[in-house]
Formats: structure tokens, sequence, C-alpha cells
């Protein structure tokens, strides 16, 4: 792509691909790897709307129907909104933004793609011979009494591909203490390097967390011991407390890497200091320390005290005032900015308006007695959506646009690029919207039948989901499009400030020649510089 022989992707064989260390090709390949996950759960996703597009749901068999969201719902969480930002574009920017040459432990950055695909391919293989229908949630007694053996091959899947993240996150964590350049305190890292850490504290305290819910299941199904089945002196509500406790910081795992990505998006293109950086540094260590204590509002229906229902409620209000500082703070910095509407900066716009109504109608479920009404119904559907794929994968999308001519050094089409941001928007309000009013009315979600009255909704859902698809695969073509014939990027094409931009693009192997010192703020821009004249490209 760039004729400098020194480059990170100058050597072209499978084998050097595959046995690298170099912590930007690991980032490519998990790149690849979570894209071919997108594809299997969209196309999951697509029949399951093609099925509710008729009252009777009867494109598929009902057990069929059950097998395509446990699909949709594992792959999308796990092997797709999980690793996608830390894994992909943490791995590739984290040792650059800190002046690093790599990652702590390059070799075990490598076994944790591994670990991570062969999770995959167990869960791929328990679709082929057969499917599991449980949900994504696993929940007991059904899933450990259910008929289909593969439940436990699905849910070894998760268990292996979740000792990755942990590597994943112990690498990070590591990284970013040991290995940050002279001059680069606390205080002067990226903000996306704080939403990391955090990101990567919650990786390896909460999953080992879900490793031995999932293993609790396999040896409950397997020798059929006694832990949740009620059946064999078991309790399922222990296993609701054991998964949730994990998968409630586990929505944190997906969305803060995003917040990270919009705290850089958004000083860059309003051309301003983030405003109180300070507070939005430590809001994210707030999120991944108060996220673990409120996992008890997903059971306010299942058995559980008024009293603990309560604590919960309260700390469930609690962990939204941290979110809030970073929107408040965002709109400060776009105050009076020098605002420049580029693809990345268009993503963050979307991300701030999804993830808030997402955030705001979180706030009903946190409230005992509207939950009472709207849990499992298709409202936690679109609360969920809101913040996961409106937050999540538009932020992904913002920060896959903004280092795009750092990892590959070539520039896409902007034109197709703000377009794609615009038509997914339009696509993901249209698909999840309809869905509160759903829920407000009452249909309970995971039905592939429903009656005639909702049909209207369920025909704007798919219309929308139509739309997303291809705001989803504009993207994925001007950016093939681009390794061959887009324009030659330079070293800093946005004018940012940050390490990583100090690099030629693409970077060479070593990310810098010389070790750099760091003497200042972050975020320290400066408009009237964007009247000086381009820097050069490279050849």
């Amino acid at each position: 792509m760039n004729n400098e022989p020194e480059n990170y992707l100058s050597e072209h064989s499978v084998r050097s691909w595959l046995l690298t260390t170099d912590h930007k090709r690991i980032g490519i390949l998990y790149l690849l790897s979570i894209l071919v996950y997108f594809a299997v759960a969209a196309v999951a996703a697509a029949l399951m709307r093609l099925t509710l597009l008729n009252p009777t749901g009867d494109l598929v068999l009902p057990e069929t129907y059950n097998k395509l969201f446990t699909l949709h719902g594992v792959l999308m969480v796990w092997f797709f909104l999980i690793p996608s930002i830390p894994a992909v574009l943490g791995n590739f920017v984290i040792p650059m933004m800190i002046g690093a040459r790599d990652v702590a432990f390059p070799k075990l950055n490598l076994l944790s793609w591994y670990l991570f695909n062969i999770g995959g391919l167990c869960v791929l293989y328990a679709v082929v011979v057969g499917g599991v229908d449980t949900g994504w949630t696993f929940y007991t007694p059904y899933s450990t009494t259910y008929a289909n053996g593969h439940v436990v091959t699905m849910i070894m899947g998760v268990f292996i591909a979740g000792f990755g993240s942990i590597l994943t996150g112990l690498n990070f964590i590591v990284t970013i203490h040991k290995m940050r350049a002279p001059g680069l305190t606390w205080f002067r890292l990226p903000l996306f390097i704080w939403s990391l850490y955090s990101t990567s504290l919650i990786l390896v305290l909460a999953t080992p967390v879900l490793a031995i819910t999932l293993l609790a299941i396999a040896v409950e199904r397997l020798w059929g011991v006694g832990i949740f089945d009620p059946n064999l002196g078991g309790d399922p509500v222990l296993f609701q407390h054991m998964f949730w406790f994990y998968s409630h910081p586990a929505v944190y795992i997906m969305i803060l890497p995003g917040m990270g990505v919009i705290s850089e998006v958004i000083p860059c293109f309003s051309r301003k200091r983030i405003f109180g950086y300070h507070f939005v540094a430590f809001s994210s260590i707030a999120i991944a320390v108060v996220g673990f204590s409120v996992w008890g509002h997903h059971m306010f229906v299942s058995s559980q005290s008024v009293y603990a229902a309560m604590v919960f409620s309260v700390l469930s209000f609690i962990v939204a005032v941290p979110s809030a500082i970073k929107v408040f703070n965002w709109t400060a910095t776009l105050y009076k900015g020098s605002i420049s509407y580029d693809t990345p900066m268009l993503y963050a716009f979307g991300f701030i308006g999804l993830f808030t109504i997402g955030g705001l109608t979180g706030l009903f479920l946190a409230s005992i007695a509207v939950d009472v009404h709207l849990h499992d119904t298709y409202f936690v559907v679109a609360h969920f959506h809101y913040i996961m794929v409106g937050g999540m994968v538009l932020s992904f999308m913002g920060g896959l646009h903004y280092w795009w001519p750092k990892i590959t050094g070539r520039m896409y089409p902007e034109i197709m690029g703000r377009i794609a941001a615009l038509v997914t928007f339009i696509g993901f309000n249209l698909t999840f919207f309809p869905q509160f009013l759903l829920g407000y009315l009452g249909q309970p979600r995971r039905y592939h039948a429903y009656p005639p009255e909702f049909q209207v909704f369920h025909v704007l859902s798919t219309a929308g989901a139509s739309i997303l698809g291809i705001g989803y695969l504009m993207p994925l073509l001007y950016f093939v499009w681009s390794l061959k014939y887009g324009q030659r990027a330079p070293a800093n094409p946005w004018k940012a400030t940050g390490l990583e931009w100090q690099t030629p693009s693409p970077p060479p192997s070593e990310n810098f020649h010389e070790t750099p010192i760091v003497t200042e703020e972050p975020y320290d821009y400066h408009p009237e510089a964007d009247e000086l004249p381009p820097e050069p490209q490279h050849a």
C-alpha cells in the first residue's frame, strides 16, 4: 500500500501474518475475524426480521427462530460488540498513542486472537450440527435440561473466547502502566487510553465470573450436579446473579471504548481542547467501578427482595451520572468550536444522539414499577440496541474512519463516508424506535408470532433494517476500494494531536524510529494552525 519498505504491511506471506507479534497486524487480524462473525449474526437478524413481517411468523419454524436469536445474540455480544474497539482499534493504536513499540506481551496478544477464533469456531460448529435455542443468556434450568446437547459446545466457545478477553485486558493494563513515553504522565494520556484502561479492568475482573458460570452449566448438564436446576437441589436465581454480575459490566466493556473514540474525534473536528479533561477521565473509572454494583436491576421480577431491588434501582440511576458527564462535556467542547463535518464527526454526532436516547430509556428500566411492565418486552430490545448498536457500532465506525488513513496509508472517499453515516443513522432509528412503542404496548420479545395490530411496527422495523444494512455495507465497499485506489494519506490528515499521528501512514513496524518525548498537554488544538499549508504526502 505504501512504497516505504519498512512499514508493517510490507511482508505479505500468510505465515508472517499468522505468526506475527506486531500489535498492528493483530488488530487487523481481529478486524477480519469480527467481520466474519458480524456477517453471520447479521444474516440471522435478517431472517428474524423477515419472519416478523407476518404476524403468523411462518417463514421459519418456531424452534428455528429461537436458534436464530440465540446465534445472533451470542455472536454479536461476545464476538463483535465486546472485541471490536478494544481488540481492533485498541490493539492498533494504544502502543502508538503512548509512544511504545508494541504491547507488553506480544506473544500473549497473538494467543488472545487464536483463543478468540477457537471460541468462535466452537459456536459456529454448534450451529452447523443443530443449533441452540436457549437465547444468548443461557438461562437455567432450561439450558441445563434442554435435549439438544450442543449447548455445551456453544458455551465452551464463549468460555474459550473469554480467556482471550482476559489476556487482552491484562496486556493493555501492563502496557499502559509500564510503557508510556517519557513525559507522558497519567493526565497527559489521551482519553481513549483512559477508557481502554477502565475497560481492561472490567475484562480482567468480570470475565472470570462468566467463565465459572458457563462452566457450572456444563458440569450440571453433563454430570447432573445440582447447581442451578431446582429438581437437582439447585437455584436458578443464583445463575441470574452470577450471569448478570458479569453481563452488566460487559455493557460497559462495549460502550466505554466507544466513549473513548468520541473523546478523540470531537476535540479534533471542533479544534478545541476537551472540556473538563479530568472529569471525562475519572468518569470512565467511575463507570467501571459503579457498573459492578447494578446487576440486580435485571432481576426486579425474579423473586428478588423489595429492599434489594430498591438498592439496585438507586445504583442504576447513579451509574448514569458519569455517562451524563461525558455527554455534557462533549457538548461543551463543541460549543463555539470550529466544527468540520467530516465522516468521523458525523458518526460522533450520531453516537451522542442515539446513546442519549438509550441512556434516558435505561432510566425507565431502572425504575422498579415501570420495569415490571416493560421487563422482557421489545422496549428492552430497543433500549439495548440504542446503547450497543447505536452507541458502540457508530463509535466503532467513527474510530475506524478516523484511524483508517493511519492503518492503511490510504484515504477513503469522503462524500461516500458522509452518506453512509447518514444512511446508518436513519436506518437505525427506523429499525429500533418502533420497538419502544411495541414494548410500551406490551409485546414480549423473542416471540416469532404476534397480534396483527402490531404488524405495522414490525414492517417499519424490517424496512429500517434494510436501510441499516445498506449503511453497514457501504463502508465495507469503499474501504476495500480505497486500499487500491484511495489517495495516499499523509502522516496526519486530520491535523490531530497525539503521538500516533507523528508516525508515517501506514506506520513502520517499530512504530517510532526514536522514542518520543511528551512535553505538551493533550488536545492542544490551535485553529489558526489549520491555515498552514498541508503536510507533504508520502511517496
